[in-house]
């Protein structure tokens, strides 16, 4: 783990459970709960059987079983066709027909299938495979299904991790609860925004997709508590520091809510909830890195990332970590 601080400048080399030394009694750490869900699935094309990836992205009706997807290839795919999915004893488990078109690549399908949303669920866990994100070149493997998954993660919905909470282990979890922190919890559902890149030089211009976020009443009055006691607030990953900032009271207090943001947080930016961030190395030109950099100040944070480069941290979803103080 990479230290930042920045007041003074400095910068040091921990590891993660040295985030012990950087907290006080009473201090809030606020986490992102959400879970993923085996999203990228494999289908079959009807009457030429082409091979087809589908990956979903936002349910958009549970009754009718509806969904906005991202096809691969997409040029095969137009409304009308059906996709067939099968098990592992190629069993035909699933049909869905398109319904409608979105994007160069993404579509609406409609899932046919008799059940609840449980089953469908179960469905997905037979059909579905961990969304890993592009730039890891192998195929998700059994044991993705856990290690792409934070310790916290309960409220499914995300299509990737919340990673800078992939670095938390439940013993260290309990031990900085044994020294006082209290442990806040946030919703973020992450979409496929979060891996696309920022392609506007105007950065106004820019547009986030929406997420679906949700701040509980007990977590609002842990983080305004610790505010009025002067401790520290960590957001842990800029989905929760994304989450913090989109429900700010006219005070400068977090306040209880549930919706949608496509809050796009870049410099300068007056950060009202979290003093305290821990986050992983991101991807170039991206929405995550710009929030980063708004939090730790531009110069400061490209000089760590040059450091980071030397002291050949490994950088991206399964990477190392980043404190700034």
């Amino acid at each position: 783990m990479m230290v930042v601080h920045r007041d003074s400048g400095k910068i040091e080399h921990k590891l993660f459970k040295d985030i012990m030394d950087y907290v006080q009694d009473k201090d809030a750490m606020i986490i992102n709960n959400t879970k993923v869900f085996p999203a990228r699935m494999f289908g079959r094309k009807e009457k030429t059987g082409a091979k087809i990836e589908v990956f979903l992205l936002r349910e958009l009706n549970r009754k009718v079983g509806l969904w906005d997807v991202l096809v691969d290839p997409a040029r095969k795919i137009r409304v009308g066709n059906k996709l067939y999915f099968y098990d592992k004893n190629n069993k035909e488990v699933l049909v869905a027909e398109v319904v409608d078109n979105t994007t160069s690549r993404g579509r609406t399908i409609r899932f046919l299938y008799d059940g609840d949303e449980a089953s469908f669920q179960n469905i997905l866990k037979i059909l579905g495979h961990t969304p890993l994100p592009k730039y890891i070149s192998r195929p998700a493997e059994p044991s993705d299904v856990e290690r792409y998954q934070t310790i916290y993660a309960k409220e499914v919905g995300a299509v990737a991790a919340p990673t800078a909470g992939l670095h938390f282990s439940k013993e260290l979890y309990k031990m900085l609860e044994i020294k006082g922190v209290n442990f806040g919890e946030v919703t973020l559902h992450v979409g496929m925004g979060t891996f696309r890149s920022i392609e506007v030089e105007d950065l106004s211009k820019h547009k986030m997709e929406a997420e679906y976020y949700r701040i509980p009443e007990e977590t609002a009055n842990l983080v305004n508590q610790a505010k009025d006691l002067n401790k520290n607030v960590f957001a842990i990953g800029t989905t929760t520091m994304r989450t913090l900032e989109s429900a700010v009271t006219a005070s400068n207090y977090l306040k209880a809510s549930e919706g949608w943001t496509n809050l796009f947080i870049y410099p300068p930016f007056d950060f009202r909830i979290a003093n305290r961030m821990v986050t992983n190395f991101h991807l170039p030109k991206s929405s995550l890195l710009i929030m980063v950099s708004a939090f730790a100040g531009h110069e400061l944070l490209m000089d760590a990332y040059q450091m980071a480069v030397n002291e050949k941290y490994r950088f991206y979803s399964y990477g190392d970590a980043m404190l700034i103080l």
